[in-house]
């Protein structure tokens, strides 16, 4: 009998710097860098989570008619063994510092073409740059 995989909701950012890197965040005790974000609370709208949640870990203050909805994806949770992560991502253009703060130990602002030689999280490799790739080669 094969069980359902349990589902984490979160929000997350593509947040995208002048320079066109992406930025990518490390919590503490971890070894995954993956999209900034966080889980969504029951009673609120993922662009709501994402905002909280990039205050919190960034102090990243957005504006939310900035945010655009990409989509939802999934894959496996790269911290919890057994969970699958599901992404309300959202794609930010910001021009601003951010700093590490709550449970958020390292950021790291790569190109969004290679991995950064980081060990990312399957959501980030897997999924996310790969589209954002995607999406701006048919730009180009």
């Amino acid at each position: 009998m094969s069980t359902s995989p349990r589902i984490i909701h979160i929000a997350a950012a593509l947040l995208i710097g002048p320079d066109g890197r992406t930025l990518l965040v490390r919590k503490r005790g971890t070894e995954a860098f993956m999209q900034p974000g966080g889980k969504i609370e029951a009673h609120e709208q993922p662009v709501h989570a994402l905002a909280r949640e990039l205050e919190e870990e960034l102090g990243l203050v957005i504006d939310l008619t900035q945010a655009t909805f990409l989509g939802q994806f999934s894959a496996p949770a790269a911290n919890e063994p057994g969970f699958v992560v599901q992404a309300e991502l959202f794609l930010l253009n910001i021009d601003a510092n951010v700093t590490p703060a709550a449970e958020i130990e390292e950021v790291r602002w790569i190109d969004p073409a290679t991995n950064g030689h980081l060990t990312l999280a399957p959501l980030t490799r897997d999924v996310i740059l790969p589209f954002y790739r995607a999406s701006l080669t048919a730009i180009a």
